[in-house]
């Protein structure tokens, strides 16, 4: 049995669970001759785990095979029963892997199931990927599942957006004449250094450098194009509420564009991240080129326009269109940056060749966590070299091919 919990997995509240127990846990059945008397209180927590885990689940759920039989309380109930006896991180785990092991896809196509489900970003991309197919009495439950997953994702992740691009917005350019409340005082200090004052311990002023005054006009244009093949799903959802973030800023001019054999531009639903996912196709092919060659028919002014290409490189398109496209980017002065992730599923699967190939011509990648990406967003407003950033962050970057 290969099941999620360890030597340090906590138990069911109020339910101690001594070292026997956890090898009898993670080792299952077949530890029965050796420590199977162990088990005790904590035998319910065993029967969800040989549930999933073992071919002859305790429950009879190990035993489905598909259809739309008398076994969907039993998933119901097994769902109910992970989540009161495991942390929430070992239940995603669990809940991932029963839908690739136990066909539990089309399950999740029923109200109850949904009901049961612990809501999460994986549950998300899994209801994006069978939006085609849900059937309408089950439309709405999947649609309030992904709002409850979505304004929890925009209450955690809003404001670190809003404040760090504010921040570099606010600070990426100066003025020489700046009010009071305006003064740079850290750079005002360096450039008279030369008029320090040693009787009196103090620095003339006789520069003043302020932080840039708020403009009317955007001051920076975001593109995010984003790769919507089924590996991406993760990456999709927390590219979607980010774009709907930044597009709530006016200083900024944000677009969203999707793809995969076609090109989708979804700006004009980043107001309702909601029924922006819900228009998501996931799956399919890709053609990055054909993206990149739409988006760069959007930009206006490149030297303050951030493109953002989340992607795994895997090129269906034409590759030599891709990197002529992302040179004649560059020259012109846009920040050109692709992230092979937006997610916490650490490092992904990517086209390292391509990636290489793309750093040679000033186009890094990494892949980013949902919590470094207002850093990374904030790095690039500045204009910083957003490579030499990825690298203070302990972020691996793609090395050009020498």
């Amino acid at each position: 049995m290969n099941s999620p919990t360890s030597d340090n997995t906590p138990a069911a509240p109020g339910v101690p669970v001594d070292r026997l127990q956890r090898w009898r846990l993670v080792l299952g059945g077949e530890a029965d001759a050796s420590c199977g008397a162990a088990l005790g209180s904590v035998r319910e927590m065993d029967e969800a785990l040989a549930a999933l885990y073992e071919p002859n689940g305790a429950n009879g759920l190990g035993r489905r095979r598909g259809g739309r039989g008398n076994s969907a309380p039993n998933v119901a109930r097994w769902l109910g029963d992970i989540r009161k006896y495991f942390p929430s991180s070992v239940v995603q785990i669990m809940q991932r892997d029963a839908m690739q092991r136990l066909n539990l896809r089309e399950m999740l196509l029923q109200p109850e199931m949904l009901e049961s489900a612990y809501a999460d970003v994986h549950l998300v991309a899994t209801l994006l990927a069978l939006s085609s197919v849900i059937p309408d009495s089950t439309r709405d439950t999947a649609r309030q599942v992904v709002r409850r997953v979505v304004d929890e994702l925009i209450q955690q992740l809003q404001e670190p957006m809003r404040s760090a691009v504010s921040g570099a917005l606010d600070r990426s350019q100066r003025n020489r004449r700046p009010r009071h409340t305006e003064i740079d005082w850290n750079r005002t200090i360096r450039a008279n250094l030369r008029h320090w004052q040693p009787e009196y311990r103090t620095v003339l002023a006789q520069t003043l450098v302020g932080y840039g005054r708020k403009s009317r006009r955007p001051q920076r244009e975001v593109i995010l194009c984003i790769d919507q093949s089924g590996s991406m799903a993760a990456s999709v959802v927390y590219s979607s509420i980010f774009g709907a973030v930044m597009a709530s800023l006016p200083a900024v001019t944000t677009k969203l564009v999707v793809f995969d054999t076609v090109v989708v531009d979804m700006t004009e639903q980043l107001e309702d991240p909601v029924d922006l996912l819900f228009g998501v196709q996931l799956g399919g092919g890709t053609d990055i080129n054909r993206a990149v060659g739409y988006c760069q028919g959007l930009i206006q002014e490149p030297r303050n326009t951030i493109l953002v290409l989340i992607s795994d490189l895997y090129e269906g398109g034409v590759e030599a269109g891709l990197l002529r496209r992302a040179q004649e980017l560059v020259e012109a002065g846009v920040q050109f940056i692709t992230l092979l992730a937006l997610s916490d599923e650490g490092a992904p699967s990517y086209d390292r060749e391509l990636a290489s190939k793309l750093a040679t011509l000033g186009v890094p990648s990494f892949a980013c966590t949902p919590d470094a990406f207002p850093g990374l967003m904030a790095a690039a407003i500045r204009r910083e070299d957003v490579g030499a950033w990825a690298a203070g962050q302990g972020i691996k970057t793609s090395r050009a091919i020498g």
